[in-house]
């Protein structure tokens, strides 16, 4: 007869391989699909019906990669402005007074204490203490690269690596610089879509230089699945992410520049290898968009600042609705969220065509990251109560465990 741990072993691969049939037959998984590589594409201020919408002028992006994926409807952005978003993304990390203003001044975050994750205090550059998915990855041996369209283009205004502007200085990258005699193809990159430049675990590493390129780097990457980072970030100029509409070059901007982006990189990141055999496409944008109205002799600037997912403003600013008004006769009125803005998942272990209805938001993206990549533990609000991943049962997407 054989021993107990004999008939123990063979009971747990018999219920193993009837769970594994099980879920075949139902398309269902346990635990996160087999995805080896993340491509994160982020673009700026629209909101969704704008996007996604049955009137998008993006036809690209509306009809052509929907049909081709998963479509997040009740996805939304963290923060107004730019860069808080961006920093939750990659860091769980909620909007302060300086980043909600897109630090104009590139100066250390100071510290005054931690709370539920959040570090406590002001400032754009984070201390190495505040880790990022980048630190994460690192840690359980996965590769990752960020690509800056625009990046270098004046040498004078922002290195082509790295690509953060100078320590306790005016962010001379908050415009787009048109083309000149000495700028040929002008330069539309901004430091505030490059969440990386914001941490000191990156910045005093010396990886930056390394990790965060120029997107012309990209094209050759996706050449080989070895060359390909397991999570690739990209980030076009001010035109090609339609924050500016009409652009410094003479191009459209908004969603037309965004469709012509898409248009180009989108094909060549589902042609790649890696994506082909492990891949997965997340574009979404940074926020939504506001409203501009006539109140009396001012503008009034509005953003509703929905937000989902049990989300909190954080330890570092004061009540809200926020009210600012300036010099030039406009009124700015704000909540702290970053309003719907929809979100888009491309995968061979993807049905496409389908959708979720379940909320998301940017710190949902960034748990989603380190549960796929194993990741240990969960950064900031990223860790926070009733949020759901993107592997999730609760998040309604169904994924597979082999390709289509």
């Amino acid at each position: 007869m054989p021993s107990m741990p004999v008939l123990r072993r063979a009971a747990i691969a018999a219920c193993a391989a009837l769970a594994a049939i099980t879920a075949q037959a139902g398309g269902a998984t346990a635990g996160p699909p087999p995805v080896g590589h993340v491509f994160l594409i982020v673009l700026e201020n629209k909101d969704f019906e704008a996007t996604f919408g049955s009137r998008s002028v993006a036809p690209f992006l509306a009809r052509t990669l929907v049909g081709r994926g998963v479509l997040l409807r009740e996805y939304y952005g963290t923060a107004h402005f730019s860069l808080p978003n961006y920093i939750a993304m990659v860091s769980g990390q909620a909007a302060n007074v300086d980043t909600r203003a897109d630090c104009e001044t590139y100066a250390d975050f100071v510290v005054t204490g931690y709370e539920d994750g959040q570090a406590v205090g002001r400032g754009c550059v984070y201390p190495a203490a505040v880790r990022t998915i980048a630190d994460q990855l690192e840690e359980v041996g996965h590769t990752w690269r960020a690509y800056l369209e625009d990046m270098g283009n004046d040498p004078a205004r922002e290195a082509a690596t790295c690509g953060h502007p100078p320590a306790n200085r005016t962010d001379l990258t908050q415009g787009a610089e048109p083309p000149s005699a000495r700028v040929p193809a002008g330069d539309q990159y901004a430091a505030r879509h490059n969440p990386f430049v914001y941490f000191r675990s990156i910045l005093d590493s010396g990886r930056c230089a390394s990790h965060v390129v120029r997107l012309e780097e990209l094209q050759r990457d996706l050449e080989a699945e070895r060359t390909t980072p397991d999570f690739a970030f990209v980030a076009p100029n001010l035109c090609h992410d339609g924050h500016d509409a009409p652009c410094v070059t003479g191009e459209p901007g908004g969603l037309a520049s965004i469709d012509g982006f898409l248009r180009t990189w989108v094909p060549r990141i589902l042609a790649s290898p890696a994506y082909r055999h492990d891949g997965l496409l997340v574009i979404t944008f940074d926020e939504g968009d506001g409203t501009a109205a006539p109140d009396g002799d001012r503008r009034v600037l509005r953003y509703a600042g929905a937000h989902c997912c049990n989300q909190r403003p954080g330890p570092n600013l004061g009540p809200y609705p926020y009210e600012e008004r300036d010099d030039d006769s406009t009124s700015l009125i704000l909540d702290f969220g970053g309003d719907r803005v929809g979100a888009l998942l491309l995968s061979p272990f993807l049905t496409p065509g389908t959708e979720s209805r379940t909320p998301f938001n940017h710190y949902a993206l960034l748990r989603s990251l380190e549960d796929v990549f194993g990741a240990r533990g969960h950064l900031g609000y990223a860790a926070g109560d009733g949020l759901v991943g993107f592997f999730d049962p609760e998040a309604g997407i169904r994924w597979r465990r082999t390709r289509r």
